[in-house]
């Protein structure tokens, strides 16, 4: 049985070295971070566009880019997203056996740069997007084969998505409610530009 955890009470996100009254800059503080955070997502999709051209072996490839994918998961979930836009997510069981999913995101000031936020953001959804197009040439193109190295891809890759999305708009607020409430926000505004004008 799956539950969201309802603690309303800070959880300790981040490391002694980070210092609350640093100011947020242009420049990247965790390059290295942001280097991994690119990577393994970037090499999975390289390796899968360009596997045929530099190998025969259908086994070899669909090893690389799953280790590549496990790799990207790994990294973003527990590092990048911390280092980057001070997120973080989990699943924890209880000793009643219950899971309960844990979203964090930081409190107070925002210490993370717009470049690093910029680079997470972008990476996050634009990867997800791409696994998502190959699912479905894969499935029109009748490479069967590939069905489950991409859904791979999408479920690994959408699972952190998801995450962070959740860690970003408060792990208590459902995302259908949100959605209806940014779209209703949407319609109001149109209604009121139409009013002005007449």
């Amino acid at each position: 049985m799956l539950t969201e955890d309802n603690n309303d009470e800070d959880v300790s996100l981040f490391d002694a070295e980070e210092d609350a009254g640093k100011s947020k800059k242009k420049n990247i503080k965790h390059p290295l971070a942001s280097f991994f955070h690119l990577f393994f997502r970037v090499s999975a999709v390289f390796v899968y566009l360009l596997c045929g051209l530099f190998s025969s072996s259908f086994i070899a490839c669909m090893v690389t880019i799953i280790l590549l994918l496990s790799c990207d998961f790994w990294t973003v979930k527990n590092i990048t997203g911390r280092l980057m836009v001070g997120l973080r997510w989990w699943n924890q069981v209880d000793d009643d056996g219950r899971s309960h999913w844990v979203f964090e995101s930081r409190k107070g000031k925002k210490q993370a740069s717009d470049s690093e936020s910029r680079i997470f953001w972008i990476g996050l959804i634009v990867c997800p997007v791409l696994w998502v197009v190959f699912a479905f040439s894969t499935l029109f193109s009748f490479k069967i084969k590939w069905v489950p190295v991409v859904i791979m891809g999408v479920v690994l890759q959408g699972a952190n998505l998801y995450g962070y999305v959740r860690c970003k708009v408060g792990g208590k607020t459902s995302l259908k409610n949100m959605a209806t409430n940014y779209f209703g926000r949407q319609f109001l505004k149109q209604a009121l530009s139409k009013e002005e004008e007449s």
